[in-house]
């Protein structure tokens, strides 16, 4: 990317500081809901609010994309929660597609492996996009959403310095380049990163771990033929006893983490007279590209012991950290605003009970948990802590080059996949004999249905999916509706493999999260009725 281009984007201000009308009211201003944040997850909440009418203003410290790329895995079910937002295609359009990886153990290649190897999908396993890439198609929706009227603000250079939170609302105390003013929430949504300020001023905390090796990232600009895959070594001979990890990113961009060890100077390690002989000795001494961005990192993989406390909710790295490794932060970040939103809006609506936002806690403590495991695990594996743990590592990587029974041992981070919320408090019954895939708590499968794509078709409320069973157009229990989607059961073979097995037809209850809550193999509307009061927190 030209200098140019690289400085328009990191300094021009995406959501410039203006002042609003709320700072010259005498009284404090009640907003439904304000989010703290303006990164992925609180751009993602803020848009699936405003696209189903609850006003939202988004409160940032900054005016500008983050500098550097950050995140750059974003994974299929997160792709399929951007179309539903509106902005998906765009980013596939101008990410960079992949499904495939290779691992390598010093100078041999072990294996390769097929992230989505299976048909009937429309979304690619993942995309490689910079966050400032990220953030900025983010905000543009945001901005065509405000031009169709829709009721969503972002204002940068907002910073709360103080938060009090009362039975029915959040105060909060925000300072801007004009001075302070005050301002009150029915619901406050902290999506304000891992230093978290909210989660500091209620003097709260994360639980977990913290690992010792350190991690560089090194964004370069280069023109090379690499295929676009992910390239991961263990012990390189450009990184001798380290790993090291190479992703294609768009715009010539192209993401190298090499691990440097526990006991380092890390500033210095950032320099780049030390960076850049690194950066040679992997690529080569002909290689020719120029330094974009530089971090240093270490491992975490930690979370709050609670997300929601009283009218604050934390989503994101405010809530849980995880290592890199796996691309589960922004993605697990997302899916947290994907399982958040819809439960606000019932008990904002006044269609469900407040208990119903206690399962957004229960399934995405259930969701981070699920990460932090996979994480720590991989973390293990990538920077074993004892010789005895490196000699059983560097004997799996061999016997992995020539048996397949090894390979599932190797972990060079177990890449992000959506969570299956299993005994989950809003789960309802559950058929014998359909397939385990779209049991309830899992999120829908993709697949064809002789009329488009199926993720296309869901979202956003209840829905009854009928395959080859009648249903009533809406089913309704206390003012909330299901509303029927008919699919044909010979609409696509796969769509049959993934939602009947051998059953001839199936009644799927799908949650607004393109969730299932329930499912049956004919209709019964008195059980429809008690899945939905079980999937709106009123059983």
């Amino acid at each position: 990317m030209p200098d140019d281009q690289q400085q328009k984007i990191f300094e021009t201000p995406l959501y410039p500081y203006e002042r609003s009308q709320d700072q010259d009211a005498e009284t404090a201003v009640r907003h439904p809901v304000v989010i703290v944040g303006a990164g992925p997850v609180g751009l993602a909440a803020a848009i699936d609010l405003a696209r189903q009418d609850v006003p939202v203003v988004v409160l940032d410290d900054n005016d500008k994309v983050s500098f550097g790329s950050r995140a750059i895995c974003f994974a299929k079910r997160q792709l399929e929660i951007l179309d539903r937002l509106g902005c998906g295609e765009e980013m596939v359009r101008k990410g960079v597609t992949w499904n495939l990886g290779k691992v390598f153990f010093d100078e041999r290649r072990i294996f390769d492996f097929n992230l989505l190897p299976e048909e009937g999908h429309k979304r690619p396993a993942f995309i490689n996009l910079q966050q400032y890439h990220f953030e900025k198609y983010l905000v543009d929706r945001v901005r065509a959403l405000q031009a169709e009227g829709k009721p969503v603000e972002i204002r940068g250079l907002n910073r709360i310095t103080h938060l009090a939170d009362h039975a029915d609302h959040v105060r909060l105390d925000v300072d801007t380049p004009e001075g302070p003013y005050k301002l009150e929430a029915d619901w406050l949504i902290a999506c304000d990163g891992a230093a978290s300020p909210i989660r500091g001023m209620m003097g709260l905390d994360f639980v977990g771990r913290v690992f010792e090796d350190n991690f560089l990232i090194a964004d370069v600009v280069m023109e090379a033929d690499f295929p676009t895959e992910r390239w991961f070594w263990f012990d390189p001979p450009f990184n001798r006893g380290q790993s090291a990890l190479l992703h294609k990113q768009p715009d010539n961009v192209w993401r190298i983490d090499l691990q440097l060890g526990w006991d380092i100077d890390k500033e210095e390690e950032k320099k780049p007279e030390k960076v850049i002989p690194r950066l040679r000795e992997m690529l080569g001494e002909e290689a020719r590209f120029e330094l974009e961005w530089v971090s240093i990192y270490t491992f975490q993989c930690r979370r709050m012991e609670k997300f929601r406390h009283g009218r604050v909710v934390f989503a994101g790295d405010s809530a849980h950290q995880v290592s890199p490794f796996g691309a589960r932060g922004a993605n697990s970040g997302i899916q947290d605003a994907e399982n958040l939103v819809w439960k606000l809006k019932l008990v904002l609506d006044g269609k469900a009970p407040e208990r119903l936002l206690d399962s957004y806690d229960a399934e995405r403590v259930y969701g981070a948990d699920e990460n932090i495991l996979n994480s720590s695990r991989s973390t293990d594996f990538i920077t074993p802590k004892s010789e005895t743990s490196r000699i059983f590592r560097d004997a799996v990587l061999d016997l992995a080059e020539e048996n397949d029974f090894a390979r599932p041992l190797v972990n060079s981070g177990r890449l992000s996949v959506p969570c299956t919320y299993d005994g989950g408090p809003l789960n309802g019954a559950d058929a014998p004999g359909l397939p385990p895939r779209t049991r309830p708590g899992a999120p829908a499968s993709d697949a064809p249905t002789g009329e488009g794509w199926l993720m296309d078709r869901l979202g956003d409320r209840f829905q009854l999916l009928a395959i080859g069973v009648e249903v009533p157009d809406t089913v309704e229990a206390d003012g909330i509706a299901a509303h029927a989607l008919r699919v044909a059961p010979d609409a696509d073979p796969l769509l049959a493999e993934r939602y009947l097995g051998a059953a001839p037809g199936a009644v799927y209850l799908m949650r607004p999260d393109q969730h299932v809550a329930a499912r049956w193999t004919d209709f019964d509307e008195a059980a429809v009725h008690a899945a939905l009061r079980q999937a709106t927190g009123r059983a």
